[in-house]
Order: structure tokens, then C-alpha cells, then sequence
């Protein structure tokens, strides 16, 4: 069991009988009364986030996660299918539980899958990932009125936003976290 006070950001816990990971948490005391404890929850089934208050000392289930590493073989319709390095074993995630990890998947990038209890939960990129350019407009000299930034197409369609310099067929290293460009690969 943990209490409110042990909450750190991505503990796992279980909430209301959910699996649910601890984006944000606050301890706020008022000037009468008790205090809560402000939680943003996501929950690692759906991938559904929620914010909770409850109060200061309740105590939570914690969870613990088990990570293996996992490759990206290939998409079939809505299903991800990934090959897990140590058993061979073929491991299916749909587009729910890949959630923002989806923007990110190149062939034979390894990635590591979370699990619990043997059902496969989700998967975590690497910090930063190299995708390529497949389409972006001409970036012109001197055209700096939007901040020296232009949208780029990526091979897995995500959309970032990259200098001027960057052009059609570039490789380019993204951070997964915050889907921002951060340099030419």
C-alpha cells in the first residue's frame, strides 16, 4: 500500500479498481478542514487520463510494472505487431494502448513493452527516434515571420514542426515526449 504522500509522477497504482499511472499529483491544504490531495491519473488500459481529488493519507494498491524489450514488426488494420527479443513471441497492441507511441513506429525500432501480469499493456519509445522527411514546403531565406519553423510530414505521418533548412527526404531525430524536432540526424 502507498499513501498520498509517498505519490511521486509515475507510480502505479490502483484507483477506483483501475490500472492507473500518476501523471500530475498536488498536496493543497485549506485554511479549514483537512487536506486533499489533487491527482491526474491515466489509466494504462485505455489510456484515458482523469483528474481525482481524495483525501490527504488515503491509501492506494501500488502497482509494479514488468518492461521487456520488443521490436516493431509491422501494422495490420488498428493492430501493432511487435516481436518480443528474448522469446520470439508475437505480441499484438491496438491503437489505444500504443497511444501517442504510434507517431513514432519505424520498422525494427525497439521499444520497451510494459506489462502487467502477463497482459500486455502498453509500449515505450526511446527518447528521441530518426524518422524522415516525406513532405514539407521550401523553406525561402529571410522568411523568419513565423518564427523560422515550418510543418514536416514525417514516414510515419506525424506532423512536426523543423527549421527552414530541413527539406524532402531529410532524416531528422524527434523526442518522443514532446513530438518536438530537435536535430538533423
Amino acid at each position: 500500500m502507498i499513501s498520498t504522500g509517498e505519490l511521486k509522477k509515475g507510480v502505479t497504482i490502483e484507483f477506483e479498481g483501475q490500472l492507473c499511472s500518476v501523471l500530475e499529483w498536488q498536496h493543497v491544504k485549506m485554511g479549514r478542514g483537512g487536506a486533499i490531495v489533487r491527482m491526474k491519473l491515466r489509466n494504462l488500459r485505455s489510456g484515458s487520463t482523469f483528474d481525482r481529488t481524495c483525501d490527504a493519507g488515503e491509501k492506494f494498491k501500488r502497482l509494479y510494472l514488468d518492461r521487456s524489450t520488443v521490436t516493431y514488426q509491422y501494422q495490420d488494420g488498428d493492430q501493432y505487431h511487435f516481436m518480443d527479443t528474448s522469446t520470439y513471441d508475437d505480441v499484438v497492441l491496438t491503437e489505444e494502448q500504443l497511444g501517442d507511441a504510434k507517431n513514432f513506429l519505424v520498422d525494427n525500432l525497439e521499444l520497451d513493452l510494459i506489462t502487467y501480469e502477463e497482459e500486455p499493456i502498453s509500449v515505450e519509445p526511446p527518447e528521441k527516434v530518426v524518422l524522415q522527411v516525406t513532405y514539407t514546403e521550401p523553406g525561402f531565406k529571410g522568411d523568419t515571420a513565423t518564427g523560422g519553423t515550418k510543418p514536416a510530414t514525417t514516414e510515419t505521418g506525424f506532423v512536426v514542426h523543423v527549421p527552414l533548412f530541413v527539406s524532402n527526404g531529410d532524416l531528422i531525430r524527434v523526442n518522443t515526449t514532446s513530438g518536438a524536432y530537435v536535430e538533423r540526424a
